[in-house]
């Protein structure tokens, strides 16, 4: 009993210890929207767009840069342009990287956009650790984003 006891509050804080993306994702919810729809001409959805993004090779890192590092420039989703006016988005570089790869998951899972990713993988805190060094700016972001064939 106390040992089953103790594996329980063991695994319960660990739990308790890890990212929750959702709570983290509610600081994106004022542009983004709860529902990953965005706002129509100002900040694009991410429902849907996700899943458009990590089926390009370079999908996933180019993810975890704009989290990093931000985005600056004119882009188009689902034929809506965005960013015209000059918004960008902000950098997370402050969060850590078990943040990052829960506000990932996140936004991977909450709108089935994993569903529609050939073998979807969670992000892994070692995939952004791994990324944190390059120091990109946003504008840099934006370039990687047209690489990937992305408008």
């Amino acid at each position: 009993m106390k040992r089953t006891l103790m594996v329980f509050l063991l695994l319960g804080g660990l739990a308790l210890a890890q990212a929750d993306g959702a709570k983290i994702y509610a600081q994106c919810a004022g542009c983004h929207q709860a529902n990953g729809q965005g706002t129509p001409g100002a900040f694009p959805p991410l429902a849907g767009h996700v899943a458009e993004i990590l089926s390009k090779e370079g999908g996933r890192e180019y993810l975890i840069k704009v989290l990093l590092w931000g985005l600056q420039g004119q882009i188009e989703v689902k034929g809506m342009k965005y960013g015209s006016s000059g918004m960008q988005m902000p950098a997370y570089s402050g969060r850590d990287d078990e943040e990052i790869a829960a506000v990932l998951n996140h936004i991977a899972t909450a709108w089935g956009d994993d569903k529609k990713v050939k073998d979807f993988k969670p992000f892994a805190a070692a995939e952004v650790k791994a990324l944190r060094d390059k120091k990109l700016t946003p504008k840099q972001v934006y370039e990687e984003r047209k690489k990937l064939g992305l408008k």
